[in-house]
């Protein structure tokens, strides 16, 4: 008998994470759609409708009702708690910024009145939060808090940690890290929070486990590569990506007014660079997301291309909604929330260093400390970009 689940999301249209997430639920799971996951969307919420809105169809298709307030979505309009699961989606809508330039979607409200059903009803059920906790640290670590008050199994987090790995690479559990690099592309908030995901999945395999971040700083382009030139070990890690992604033949000459650089001092004394720098990359690539690190006593790093489909179905979704369904059948998170807790920490610290013109952020309340579990990268044949 399949799990019941509520979706509670910002919008659902075309493309958004609504549709590439909810569409492996409703069809099975994407590209070939010939299995599906073991839970049933049975209740939606949409906090927005905008014209292209594609909800209501597909609720008189596949059945599932739609309400007008979260509560009943997660009762079904009953006074009980009426699902096993819920999927908080607030990515995509038409939201404002603060200053900092973050974008200030509804994660926190709608994760509020989730738990506040919770505590209503005397029950909670696991509940999925898609990409980072929210915008700021203090509205994250309510959320974190809250979760852990009411014994919520909780997840969230991007689809880059669960996406193709080209080649397939898992560090050794308890390797020595010796520093780390990162690529990605696209907004910084954004697209940072999926790059600095990439990053967290591997580098929380080193020794020891996480143990935490002490300081962020978000260098602009003027300061890019002077930051990078000055330490020996990035040369070989960087040259190692330039090998693996489909860069442009001088990646220091395309670098632009839009480019940044995050800078990430872990509280163990690993260093580890996010380099923000779309125009690196050639027209169309899909691999912009790269890792590369250089493990203690090997003689060349170690890296890897984290693959997403360009182009519908958006497969690596799909890779995602396996984690969710595994949460949600087995009430038990198959990777640490505290991993997106980290990571949404960093974002913050890193968008208040670019508000501050590349001030250093020291971040005492990141002494995150958690073990990585064995839920790697997808194993399924990599399907082709359209």
């Amino acid at each position: 008998m399949p799990k019941k689940v509520a979706a509670i999301v910002t919008e659902y249209r075309k493309w958004s994470h609504a549709d590439v997430i909810l569409g492996n639920l409703l069809d099975g799971y994407a590209p070939d759609r010939k299995t599906r996951p073991d839970v049933q969307l049975v209740a939606l919420y949409t906090d927005q409708v905008p014209k292209t809105d594609l909800s209501r169809l597909l609720a008189k298709k596949h059945g599932f009702k739609i309400f007008e307030t979260i509560a009943d979505a997660l009762t079904l309009g009953t006074d009980k708690l009426a699902v096993d699961g819920v999927l908080s989606i607030g990515e995509h809508g038409d939201y404002p910024h603060n200053d900092q330039g973050q974008h200030l979607y509804p994660r926190r409200r709608f994760f509020e009145e989730i738990t506040t059903v919770f505590e209503k009803t005397g029950q909670s059920v696991p509940v999925f939060n898609d990409k980072h906790l929210a915008a700021t640290w203090d509205d994250a670590k309510w959320m974190y808090d809250r979760a852990k008050k009411l014994m919520v199994p909780f997840l969230a987090g991007s689809s880059v940690p669960t996406a193709w790995r080209k080649p397939k690479l898992i560090l050794p559990k308890g390797c020595e890290l010796k520093g780390a690099f990162q690529t990605g592309f696209g907004g910084l908030e954004a697209y940072g929070f999926h790059a600095l995901e990439g990053l967290q999945c591997m580098v929380e395999r080193r020794k020891g486990g996480e143990t935490g971040v002490k300081a962020v700083t978000c260098h602009d382009d003027k300061k890019l590569w002077n930051v990078l030139d000055s330490h020996d070990w990035v040369k070989p890690v960087l040259e190692s990506a330039l090998k693996i992604g489909n860069f442009k033949d001088d990646v220091r000459a395309a670098t632009n007014k839009d480019s940044a650089l995050f800078e990430v001092e872990y509280r163990d004394g690993l260093r580890a660079f996010v380099a923000m720098c779309g125009a690196w990359f050639k027209p169309g690539d899909s691999g912009a997301f790269i890792f590369s690190g250089q493990i203690a006593g090997e003689a060349r790093p170690s890296a890897c291309e984290f693959h997403l489909q360009q182009g519908e179905p958006f497969s690596h979704f799909a890779e995602l909604t396996r984690a969710i369904d595994s949460l949600i059948r087995t009430n038990h998170a198959p990777y640490p929330v505290e991993r997106t807790l980290l990571t949404t920490g960093i974002l913050d610290a890193a968008m208040t260093s670019h508000f501050k013109k590349g001030e250093r952020i020291e971040t005492p309340h990141l002494e995150i400390t958690y073990q990585p579990t064995e839920w790697g990268p997808a194993t399924s044949p990599i399907p082709q970009d359209k």
